[in-house]
């Protein structure tokens, strides 16, 4: 029996081609890496156990991205009594000396806009990409930009009043 494919990659290929990537999509919605170590899990048992057919490479990198959110989504919502995103957000940050280095800032701006500045900046997605893995309209993905370059600024400048 054939080993499956996914757009051409072994199942091995395409943990190792992707792990980064899903593994940060993880960390960048939990801030927590345990947390994110389940959901990257949970991501590619999926691809293993659903085996989809895959056009390409980028629609399998982009339904990776999707799995690994929902699935860290799914793990917010089913722990959401032991400890909320906000108050890991208000334990205070040091910036680091390198300030090309925005990982720090980007743990501090709340969920909706860490996700789709790590997809913008990170993955380099264009806005109509991010809204096909996130599942929203182009123009909310916009929005979302806005305002997250807006926290991420004020994060920078240490204004605390963008935060709200």
């Amino acid at each position: 029996m054939a080993e499956k494919r996914y757009a051409g990659l072994s199942f091995d290929e395409a943990v190792q081609k992707y792990a980064k990537s899903v593994l940060t999509a993880c960390i960048v919605r939990l801030g927590n890496p345990s947390d994110a170590d389940d959901c990257f899990q949970n991501t590619f048992l999926k691809l293993y156990r659903k085996a989809p057919d895959f056009s390409d490479e980028n629609h399998l990198k982009a339904w990776l991205l999707r799995v690994a959110i929902n699935e860290s989504k799914k793990h917010l919502r089913d722990n959401r009594r032991l400890i909320s995103l906000d108050e890991v957000r208000d334990i205070p940050y040091q910036s680091p000396d390198d300030l090309s280095d925005i990982s720090w800032a980007l743990m501090r701006v709340e969920p909706k806009y860490r996700e789709v500045l790590y997809l913008y900046y990170i993955e380099r997605y264009k806005v109509d990409e991010i809204a096909s893995v996130l599942s929203k309209n182009a123009n909310t993905v916009k929005s979302l930009l806005k305002r997250g370059r807006q926290r991420l600024k004020a994060i920078y400048g240490g204004d605390d009043n963008a935060q709200g």
